[in-house]
């Protein structure tokens, strides 16, 4: 499943694989992923207790495992003595730690990255969960890379491992939804260009949307210079081309990738962006049917 390279690359969302028997975030996800020759694994980390990261996406154990409380109180043996949960049933799967998925890239070798989205948001007392989740990945060297919308993390990251790559997704701050989002993160505002944006440019509608875009995107730049990709929603992407904005093109001339997320093959809505998407020139897609996809792209 390796790209050529005239194809977008494609990045298995949380270990996604068509058809997959396994569920999301999960070690066997995982395995199955590399045995498939996945040119890019995304997974979903939070902070333990103490000594290493769970991959689940929310904060609470209750959303995703067998457990409740907080993730950040849970010490990893615990963790591990819970099971999984997928579409609301336990599953005979237990949460996966990041130290068990980075000996697994080691153990089976390959050319597979590993995307670690970092979905701790908050800042923190101090460096300790982000010298951990370095000490854990630094094995890796540049077959991985961590990503977050929190950009005071990566500022942080960058500081203290100058060799780590990074992505930036920017949609704590620009967003195009088509229905509301989750009221408790941001943006929280619908601007005058139609766009979620809690910035100041976003009040009135006084210049071209296209402008906006980009004098936007150039504020976001600078908040976080130093990273490889930037992770933008699909719809978002495609919105602003109906604004007169490529932003793929405007931030190649900035030397960064663009990813589009997470656009599946089995959503029509999605499907149908693909070819301008891919035209513009997005460097990578997530999604959740990454074979299916593939197949799409070459056609």
């Amino acid at each position: 499943m390796q790209p050529s390279p005239q194809q977008p690359l494609i990045v298995h969302h949380m270990a996604a694989l068509d058809s997959s028997p396994f569920p999301p975030n999960s070690l066997e996800a995982i395995r199955l992923c590399l045995e498939a020759d996945a040119p890019f694994i995304e997974i979903d980390v939070t902070a333990l207790a103490v000594e290493d990261y769970l991959l689940v996406h929310d904060p609470v154990l209750d959303s995703e495992t067998t457990g409740v409380g907080e993730v950040g109180a849970t010490r990893a043996d615990a963790a591990k003595a819970l099971s999984i949960k997928h579409r609301g049933a336990a599953t005979p799967y237990h949460p996966a730690l990041l130290s068990e998925v980075a000996a697994l890239f080691l153990e089976m070798g390959g050319r597979a990255r590993l995307q670690i989205d970092y979905k701790n948001v908050l800042p923190m007392r101090d460096d300790e969960p982000l010298r951990r989740l370095l000490r854990l990945i630094e094995p890796l060297g540049e077959r991985v890379l961590v990503s977050s919308g929190a950009d005071w993390h990566l500022r942080r990251l960058r500081a203290l491992a100058p060799w780590l790559d990074l992505g930036f997704d920017i949609g704590f701050y620009l967003d195009y939804r088509q229905e509301p989002g989750d009221s408790r993160q941001p943006p929280f505002r619908l601007g005058a260009y139609g766009y979620y944006d809690d910035h100041i440019l976003a009040g009135r509608a006084l210049q071209e949307p296209a402008a906006y875009l980009a004098e936007r995107c150039e504020l976001l730049l600078r908040a976080i210079p130093d990273v490889s990709t930037w992770y933008v929603s699909y719809r978002m992407l495609a919105r602003s081309l109906d604004d007169g904005f490529d932003m793929t093109a405007w931030l190649h001339r900035a030397g960064v990738k663009m990813d589009a997320w997470t656009l599946d093959a089995d959503k029509p809505a999605a499907v149908a962006e693909l070819p301008r998407l891919k035209a513009a020139g997005v460097d990578q897609f997530t999604t959740n049917t990454p074979r299916a996809l593939a197949a799409l792209l070459k056609d």
